[in-house]
C-alpha cells in the first residue's frame, strides 16, 4: 500500500511539473513578461539638493537666459566694432545717353567687374555706448536670477524632503498606535469571554482601532504624495522608488536677533541683488534712449578694382566721415525717453516689493524656528513623563 502512495505521489508530481512547463511556455509564446523591479534611489538631503541642481527644469532654463543674455551683449557689442564686408560683381549692361543731356540713344552693351572690400565704423555714439553698457548689466541680471532660482529650488527641495520624512514619521507613529489598539482588543475581547467586559467595551476599541486604520492609510498616502512631490522637483523619472536615507536633528539652533537676520538677508539674498541690477540696466537703458539727442560720428570706406573685365581694372577707394545731427523725429524718439522713465520707475517699485517679501519670510522663518523650538521642550518633556508613568 505504501509503494502505490509513493507511486501515486510521484505520477501526480510528474504531471504538475508537465503542467507548469506548459503554461510557461505558453506565457512565453504570448509575450508575458513578469514586471521588472522598480529601481531604488537612495538620497540624502546633500543629495536631493544637488540632483534638483543638475536635473530641475527652471534652473536648466534659467542657464539657457544666461547664455542669452551673454548673446545679447555681443550684439550690442559689435555696433561699437568695425564691421567688414566684400563684394565681387560682373554685369553687363546698356545706358541710356538722354539722361546726361545727350541724343536719346542707347549705347551698346558693355561689361563692368567691381570687387571691393567694404568697412564701417563708429567712431562716437552715446547710445550705442550706453546699449551695450546695458547689455552687460542684463548678464548680470539673468546670473542673478539664476542664483535666485537655485536658492528656491533648494528651498523647495529640502521642504519637501522635511515633510517626507515627517509623513514617514507619522507612519510609523500611527503603525504604533495600531499595535497598541490591537492588543487592547484582544484583552477586552479576553475579558469578556471571562465576563469582566460586556461587548460595548469590544466595540468601542473596534470603532477606535478601525480609526486608526483610517488615519494610517492617509498617512501612507502622504508620504507617497510628498514623494511624488519632491521627485517632480527634482527633475528625475517618476518610475523610481525613492528612499530618505537621511533623519530629523533634535535640536534648534539658536535664532539671530531680527535687526540681524534682516540685514543679512537684505545683504545677501540674490533676489535683492538682481532687482537692484534691474534697475541699474534700466537706468542705463534710459541713458542710451536720452543720448539719442546727441550727434553721432562713423566712418566710412571701401577699396577695390572696378574695370570691363577682371584683367582689366583700376584701383578705386571711397572713404567717408558721417556727421549724423538728429533734428526732430516726430516725437518718437521723447516717446521712447517717456517709455525708459516709466520702466525705471516700474523696477523701483519692484525693489520695494521684493524688499517687502523678503522682511516677511525672514520674520516667518524666525517665529517658525521659535515654535519649533518651543514645541521640541514640550514632546521632550512628555516623552520623559511617559517614559516616568511606565516605569511605575
Amino acid at each position: 500500500m505504501r509503494m502505490l502512495v509513493t507511486l501515486g505521489l510521484t505520477i501526480c508530481g510528474w504531471l504538475l511539473l508537465m503542467l507548469a512547463s506548459s503554461d510557461s511556455g505558453i506565457a512565453a509564446e504570448q509575450g508575458v513578461i513578469s514586471p521588472q523591479p522598480t529601481p531604488e534611489l537612495r538620497l540624502s538631503l546633500r543629495d536631493a539638493m544637488e540632483a534638483a541642481l543638475d536635473n530641475n527644469p527652471n534652473v536648466r532654463l534659467f542657464r539657457e537666459k544666461i547664455a542669452e543674455a551673454h548673446g545679447v551683449a555681443r550684439t550690442q557689442l559689435g555696433a561699437l566694432l568695425p564691421n567688414v564686408s566684400t563684394s565681387v560683381r560682373q554685369s553687363q549692361q546698356t545706358f541710356f545717353l538722354g539722361t546726361l543731356g545727350l541724343s536719346p540713344s542707347r549705347t551698346d552693351p558693355f561689361s563692368i567687374f567691381d570687387a571691393r572690400g567694404n568697412m564701417s565704423q563708429s567712431l562716437f555714439s552715446m547710445s550705442l555706448i550706453q546699449r551695450w553698457r546695458a547689455s552687460r548689466e542684463g548678464v548680470h541680471v539673468a546670473e542673478l536670477e539664476s542664483d535666485t532660482t537655485k536658492n528656491d529650488t533648494m528651498a523647495a527641495t529640502g521642504l519637501l524632503y522635511m515633510e517626507a520624512l515627517k509623513a514617514e514619521a507619522m507612519v510609523r507613529s500611527r503603525e504604533a498606535n495600531l499595535r497598541v489598539f490591537n492588543e487592547l482588543l484582544e484583552l477586552a475581547r479576553g475579558r469578556r469571554g471571562g465576563g469582566m467586559a460586556t461587548g460595548l467595551d469590544t466595540a468601542r476599541v473596534e470603532a477606535q482601532r478601525e480609526n486608526e486604520r483610517q488615519q494610517l492609510a492617509v498617512a501612507r498616502y502622504e508620504v507617497e504624495r510628498v514623494k511624488l512631490n519632491l521627485i517632480h522637483v527634482l527633475g528625475i523619472s517618476f518610475d523610481i522608488r525613492l528612499t530618505l536615507t537621511d533623519d530629523f536633528l533634535m535640536e534648534v539652533t539658536d535664532a539671530p536677533p531680527p535687526q540681524e537676520a534682516l540685514a543679512t538677508a537684505m545683504a545677501t539674498r540674490a533676489e535683492v541683488k538682481s532687482q537692484a541690477q534691474r534697475i541699474k540696466a534700466a537706468s542705463i537703458s534710459l541713458s542710451s534712449t536720452v543720448s539719442e539727442r546727441l550727434p553721432s560720428l562713423s566712418a566710412q570706406g571701401d577699396y577695390g578694382l572696378i574695370g570691363n573685365r577682371m584683367n582689366n581694372t583700376l584701383d578705386t577707394y571711397n572713404v567717408a566721415l558721417l556727421l549724423s545731427i538728429p533734428i526732430f523725429d516726430g516725437g518718437q524718439r521723447e516717446g521712447r525717453i517717456s517709455e525708459s522713465r516709466s520702466l525705471v520707475q516700474q523696477e523701483m517699485i519692484r525693489m520695494q516689493l521684493v524688499t517687502n517679501k523678503v522682511t516677511l519670510e525672514v520674520r516667518e522663518a524666525l517665529v517658525t524656528l521659535a515654535s519649533a523650538k518651543e514645541q521640541l521642550g514640550i514632546s521632550q518633556a512628555g516623552l520623559k513623563a511617559a517614559i516616568t508613568e511606565l516605569g511605575l
